[in-house]
């Protein structure tokens, strides 16, 4: 299952996003009628989150692109833990889930996301260790896969950036801000009697 899932996490992340911008499109947030400043706390939430997860997810491309299958990165965020860049990802992602204003939508990110990224990780760390061998397997024993430990952070005075990829990794890191700007047009939209709603979710 693990390596069906990341073989096919393109498709699959794709599938998810689908069925989030449906359920996204044509329901109504209860907690946004119900009780407002507590959705005016939740997309502001999301939006810091969501901030959070671009400028960590720029950290991290600025230590692994141009390394990330010839070279053991242990340094600035990766040496907090295994897999920083899916750290931050997963803040982004609960961030975007919260500037929809719904708990339940948020929810289901937060499902989606444990089930398509713990088998990638699983699966991309069993290649690094096949890569990197001794000195991999010291890794995984030192520091923890998803969950930062501050105290064991590090980082050069000077490394060596690969402009070019660092530069297709920013890109990617910027969708975050896509998504929160897709969900208030879809609100207005919604707001405006243009989309239906056809149920209800918190």
């Amino acid at each position: 299952m693990s390596h069906f899932i990341a073989y096919y996490r393109t498709r699959l992340s794709q599938l998810f996003g689908l069925l989030f911008l449906f359920l996204v499109m044509f329901t109504d947030k209860k907690l946004d009628l119900t009780a407002p400043e507590v959705s005016g706390v939740l997309f502001l939430v999301g939006c810091a989150l969501a901030g959070i997860a671009i400028v960590g997810r720029l950290w991290c491309a600025q230590y692994i692109a141009g390394y990330k299958d010839n070279t053991l990165v242990r340094e600035g965020p990766y040496s907090m833990c295994r897999n920083p860049l899916y750290f931050f990802s997963f803040l982004g992602t609960i961030g975007v889930g919260l500037c929809t204003e719904s708990l339940a939508l948020t929810a289901f990110l937060i499902v989606a996301f444990g089930l398509l990224y713990r088998s990638i990780i699983h699966t991309e760390e069993t290649k690094l260790i096949r890569i990197f061998g001794e000195p991999y397997a010291d890794y995984l024993r030192e520091v923890p896969s998803f969950l930062p430990n501050p105290h064991l952070f590090h980082e050069p005075r000077l490394y060596e950036v690969v402009p070019g990829v660092f530069r297709h990794a920013a890109g990617d890191a910027l969708w975050f801000v896509v998504a929160i700007g897709v969900m208030e047009f879809i609100e207005a939209l919604q707001d405006t009697g243009l989309l239906p709603t056809l149920f209800s979710l918190y």
